[in-house]
Order: structure tokens, then sequence, then C-alpha cells
């Protein structure tokens, strides 16, 4: 058997070889072309512009596009301006009306119970930094602008995700359009963001929930199809309908995944804190923006250090939950 195998095998060594010895080759005849080549039209005079130019055309035609929708969509986009605010003007009061020594105990304590008393320690240490350099009342519009963007995003991520789990060709589909949306640059969002509404924070809520809501979109439809198979079939055997399967095994089952797409998505729109404030929107973005305008850096670092602060807490925040149905789930020997 053993000398039937090494028969078998030794016709194709030769191959193998062969093909790794040509790709040096093919590399170097390549590189030498490409020379020669560069060479040949170097010496011609060619000219190397490029003989068309398409960026005026198109440019004046999506200019118009923008003019035309925004004109025709008036209705449209005042509505969901003043749906925004209205979201944001809530989160605002109801964070600005919790007194500050509540809100501090509140979370201090939730650090504790859910991470433990270094991670209490910090946020208790962090909170009343915040507090002294004048920044508690910019955080809480930062984090009344954060909220809004990653209840948007989640409203918008969920079903998305869900119906891209369930759906091959959807997947597919979203798949380039995800990835343009994580590749492009964050200061681009907010041109179409001022065109259709203006200066403020709305603009920089939409132009946020667009650059932070890829993130949950993927792990939505990544966890649900990590699901077992063979839970889903033991549930279908028992008789329940595809929406109880999604509801009470696939959901549940996927909400640590779920958990730290929505992580991502915060991690995201914290991170365009600072580009908002371009737009006219305020909170500790603000607070960057006038330091570096006015040349006060120790200004700009203080509000990056509430940024930071910020981030670190919500990170810690949301991973001990999704640490924690982890658990559960793994108590449950689901």
């Amino acid at each position: 058997m053993n000398k039937l195998q090494l028969k078998q095998s030794e016709p194709d060594e030769p191959r193998l070889v062969t093909r790794l010895k040509s790709v040096p080759v093919i590399m170097l005849l390549t590189f030498v072309g490409t020379i020669l080549a560069c060479l040949s039209i170097w010496g011609s005079g060619f000219q190397m512009e490029f003989p068309i130019n398409w960026s005026r055309p198109v440019g004046t035609n999506i200019n118009e596009a923008v003019r035309w929708t925004t004109r025709e969509g008036e209705w449209f986009f005042d509505n969901l301006g003043y749906g925004i605010i209205m979201l944001l003007v809530w989160i605002k009061k109801g964070l600005v009306w919790i007194p500050w020594p509540a809100a501090m105990l509140g979370l201090t304590l939730l650090s504790w119970r859910m991470i433990g008393t270094r991670m209490a320690l910090f946020t208790a240490v962090s909170l009343l930094g915040l507090g002294a350099f004048g920044m508690w009342e910019k955080a809480m519009e930062t984090m009344a602008l954060i909220s809004t963007s990653v209840l948007l995003s989640i409203s918008i991520a969920l079903p998305v995700g869900i119906m891209a789990s369930r759906n091959n060709v959807l997947d597919k589909i979203l798949q380039p359009i995800l990835d343009v949306m994580q590749t492009m640059p964050s200061f681009v969002y907010l041109v179409p963001a001022i065109m259709f509404f203006s200066l403020g924070n709305v603009p920089a809520v939409i132009a946020t929930v667009v650059y932070a809501v890829p993130p949950a979109i993927r792990l939505t439809n990544l966890g649900i199809r990590q699901v077992d198979p063979e839970v889903v079939e033991a549930a279908r055997s028992f008789g329940a309908s595809d929406f109880q399967i999604l509801m009470k095994v696939q959901i549940p089952m996927a909400i640590p995944t779920i958990m730290a797409g929505i992580n991502q998505t915060i991690m995201m729109a914290l991170a365009m804190v600072v580009i908002a404030a371009l737009v006219g929107a305020g909170g500790v973005g603000e607070v960057v923006w006038r330091g570096l305008g006015r040349q006060r850096p120790g200004d700009a670092l203080i509000g990056g250090v509430g940024i930071v602060i910020m981030a670190v807490l919500v990170d810690r925040l949301t991973q001990a939950l999704a640490k924690s149905r982890q658990e559960a789930l793994k108590g449950s020997g689901l």
C-alpha cells in the first residue's frame, strides 16, 4: 500500500517543483517588461495626462440630483429632522435632570456590580474629574448625541441584520455596501448631511448613524448565522414556528455577538464626536475644536481626555453586559 502511494505521488512532485520555479521567472519577466514599456513610452514623448476627464459632468449631475432631492423631499427631511431633534432634546433633558451626585453614585455602583472594585474606583475618579474640569454638562450633551445616534443605529441594524441572516442574496448585496460605508472617510458623510439638513445636531446625528451602523449590521447577521443548527432543528421539531425560533432561540443565543456589534457602534459614534462638532453639534467635541481654533492645546487636551473617559466607561460596561450574557448561555448548557 505504501509503495502504491509513493508511485502515485511521484508524478505530481516534478509538476509542483516546476510551478514553484516558474513563479520567480514570471515575476522577473513581468518586471522587466514593465520597465521596458515605461522606457519606450517616456522616450516617445507620450503625455502622461489621462485622455478623458469625466469629473466635471459627473459632479454637475450629482449636484443637480442633490438640489432636486433637497427641493422635492423637503417635507421628508424636515419631518425627519424634527423627529431627531425631539428625541435628542428628550434624552438631553433626561440626562441633565439627573443630579450629578446621583449619576456618579449610580454609575459607580453599576461598575462595581458588573465589573469590580477597580473599575468602580476608576469610574468615580473619572466622573469627578469631568465635573471638576467643568465638562459635566458638555458630557451630558455628548451622551445625548451618542444615545440618539446609537438608538437609531440599532433600530436600523437589528432588522437589517436579521433579514440578511435569513437571505443569502440580501447578505451578498449588503457586503459591498457595508464595506464602502466602513472605509469611506468620516468627513465625507458630513457633506450630504449638511446638504439635506443644513447645520446643527441633525446632520451630526445622520452622519454618525451612517458611519457607525455597519458593525451592528454585520455582527447581528453573523451572530444569528452562528447559532448551532442542531438547536434550531430541535426547536423546529417541537413545533416552533420560524418567528418563534428567531425570537426565542436565535436572537437570545446571538446576544453576545450582537452586543459586540453594538459596542463597536458606540465606539465609532464616539469617534465622530469631534468631527460632528464641525457642523454645529455641541458637547465635548466643541471643547476640542474651540481649543484648537483658539490655539489653546490645554483646553483641547482636556476635551480629548473627557471623550476617552466616556469611551472607556461605555466600552467596559457594554463588554461586561455581553460577557454576563455569554456566561448565562454557557451555564444553561446552550
